[in-house]
């Protein structure tokens, strides 16, 4: 389980938009 910090972390990196949390990219980044 990662952290909810570098889980955050990932989904900035990689939202197409601010906020975005249910892309593709997102998820399998994620993962």
């Amino acid at each position: 389980m990662i952290s909810k910090e570098k889980k955050q972390a990932i989904m900035a990196e990689y939202a197409r938009t601010p906020g975005d949390t249910g892309s593709p990219e997102v998820q399998v980044a994620v993962l």
